[in-house]
This record gives C-alpha cells, structure tokens and sequence, in this order.
C-alpha cells in the first residue's frame, strides 16, 4: 500500500483508516496492492486498488440437481450443498417470482409453472461480492463531502477519483497511471 500526500502525518492516518477498514471488511487478504493520492489543498482523493483473483463462480450443477416435469408443469431442485442455498433462492425469484417458488423441504425446491433455463445459472459470483466489499470500504474511506466522484474501474482493478469541487483532467490522468502502476 502506497499513500502519496505532501503531510507525512496525514499519509499516516490514511493508512491506519484504511487498515481499520480492511480489517473490519476482512479486506487484508484480499487486496493484491492499493495506491492512494490524497491532497486537501486541492482538494482530491485518489484510489486505485488491485483485488486478488477469486475462486471461480458457482453454478447451480454445483450444489444441485434439477428436472423439469412437463406432465406436472413443474421444476423440481434436489439441493446437494447448502451453503448457497439463500444465493439459489435469490437467484429462482427474480427469474420467476418467490410465489412460484416452493420450499418443501430443506433438500427441495418445487418451481411452478412453464420449464426456466436453469443449465450454467450462476449462483453466487464471488468475484462480484470482492468488488461490493471493496466499493463499501472505499466509500468509507473517502473524506466526508467528496461526493463528485468519476469511477475508473476496469478488471480487477477498481479505481476512483474524488473531490467536491469540479473534477479535473490531470486527476483523471493521475488516477490512469496509477491504473497503469497496479497492472504491472
């Protein structure tokens, strides 16, 4: 981690917030690098953080089998793992609805109505929760009032510019090489 500001002390602070929240977030691990340029006379506040690569996502053939009865007009879901099953459930209601959705026990799941394409449905995408957490540590970290905001993200890098007055190029351009820092 890199805190570039013209103060020593303040760079300090940054760093113990942002180890605060990492630590809070259970971040720590899963930042492979960070830049951040801050300066309050201008005022800015750049960061630019690598995330870690994460573990592929989950299908529903992972953690269930499924068949579609055409005589009963029904879906039936034979869970063999749990541990995502809330991620499952989400899933099943925004494509069909939670009252077309029934839970008769904790191994199955009834869906009513017309046969959906369950084939390679991603379940739960752990890279996307990565990337969440990240978002939510950055907004904490941001000085209060730094709400004008340009997003620079792109990979596994995500990156943004902050200020509250009117941004300017050559922090856009800053925040570019910092990308560029992290890629190598």
């Amino acid at each position: 981690m890199l805190v570039d500001c013209y103060d020593s002390k303040g760079a300090e602070v940054y760093e113990m917030i942002v180890k605060q929240v990492f630590q809070d977030l259970q971040l720590s691990r899963s930042v492979k690098d960070m830049r951040i340029y801050v300066d309050p006379r201008d005022p800015v506040f750049i960061i630019a953080i690598k995330a870690d690569r994460t573990t592929n996502p989950v299908l529903i053939e992972d953690l269930a089998t499924f068949e579609y009865d055409p005589e009963l007009d029904k879906t039936s879901i034979r869970i063999k793992d749990e541990t995502y099953l809330p991620d499952l459930m989400e899933k099943l209601w925004e494509l069909k609805g939670r009252e077309k959705i029934q839970q008769p026990s904790r191994f199955e799941l009834i869906i009513d109505g017309p046969s959906v394409e369950l084939d390679g449905l991603m379940v739960y995408n752990p890279a996307e929760k990565l990337k969440r957490k990240i978002y939510d540590a950055i907004f904490r970290i941001l000085p209060e009032g730094f709400r004008v905001i340009r997003d620079l993200s792109e990979g596994q890098i995500i990156a943004m510019v902050c200020t509250d007055e009117l941004l300017k190029e050559e922090w856009i351009d800053k925040c570019k090489a910092m990308i560029k820092e992290l890629e190598n």
